[in-house]
């Protein structure tokens, strides 16, 4: 469910890798995309008010059900996205759908200054509006009954033309300095989903960055000089907050490597 950015390659390896896939997207322009791509195709769109399209087609006869689409709280932080998630639960429920896997984020983790290390033993704390509503949607799907959920956290996507440091670039009076980057590529993303999926591991949570925290300022001169980019600049004025994720349980109980670096 959600064939963006990363639910689309995702759908298109899983489809490779001999499994019956069905996607669904928001927009009609892109069923063709899909529906090429071997891919059964739904236009849903998932709102608190409620569900449009097919949605008991797209989870009729399924075995896992992979939602992947982003809350869209940093546009909008007025979204109700719990209550989107709430419809999308009561939909599960009805189907008989009884394995979930939910892409989240670590942003469900507050920054401190001492950069405070969060494995997925940690509680979430986020402390901000879009924070708090993910550790709620989060909480929501792991503790319903009627199906078994695994939440992946990833950090930062970058990968497929997508890296944080275009948006830097040039831009003056960053904070942070110090705070440790917490990202991961768009391959190694796909790489913890299908281990989840291959090892049958549900009712689970797991962080997922890549297992290298630099610090933001060092990072991102770094990656603009490589790119041939102004580089930023940063306030030194005040004390850098941030936080470190471990993946060491990603790696550990699933055997995943990171090989794509950041």
């Amino acid at each position: 469910m959600g064939c963006g950015w990363l639910g689309l390659p995702l759908a298109i390896l899983l489809k490779e890798k001999g499994y019956a896939v069905k996607g669904s997207t928001t927009s009609e322009e892109k069923l063709p995309l899909l529906r090429n791509a071997g891919i059964l195709a739904y236009q849903i769109k998932i709102a608190a008010e409620g569900i449009e399209g097919d949605i008991e087609g797209f989870l009729d006869s399924t075995d896992v059900l992979v939602v992947d689409f982003p809350p869209g709280l940093r546009r909008n932080p007025k979204l109700d996205y719990s209550g989107a998630i709430k419809n999308l639960a009561k939909a599960i429920e009805s189907s008989g759908v009884k394995k979930l896997i939910f892409i989240s984020s670590t942003s469900v983790y507050e920054e401190t200054e001492n950069f405070t290390i969060y494995t997925e033993d940690s509680k979430p704390n986020a402390t901000s509006a879009s924070g708090r509503e993910i550790i709620s949607v989060d909480k929501m799907l792991l503790e319903n009954p009627l199906f078994d959920t695994t939440v992946i956290r990833f950090g930062g996507l970058i990968g497929a033309g997508r890296h944080p440091v275009k948006y830097l670039a040039g831009r003056k009076g960053i904070e942070n300095p110090l705070g440790p980057v917490n990202l991961i590529h768009q391959k190694d993303c796909l790489r913890v989903i299908e281990k989840v999926l291959k090892n049958g591991i549900f009712g689970e949570e797991y962080n997922a960055v890549y297992p290298l925290n630099p610090p933001r300022e060092k990072y991102y001169k770094e990656k603009a000089r490589e790119a041939g980019l102004e580089e930023p600049e940063f306030d030194r004025s005040k004390p850098s907050v941030g936080k470190v994720i471990s993946a060491s349980k990603v790696m550990r109980e699933l055997g995943v490597e990171f090989r794509e670096g950041i």
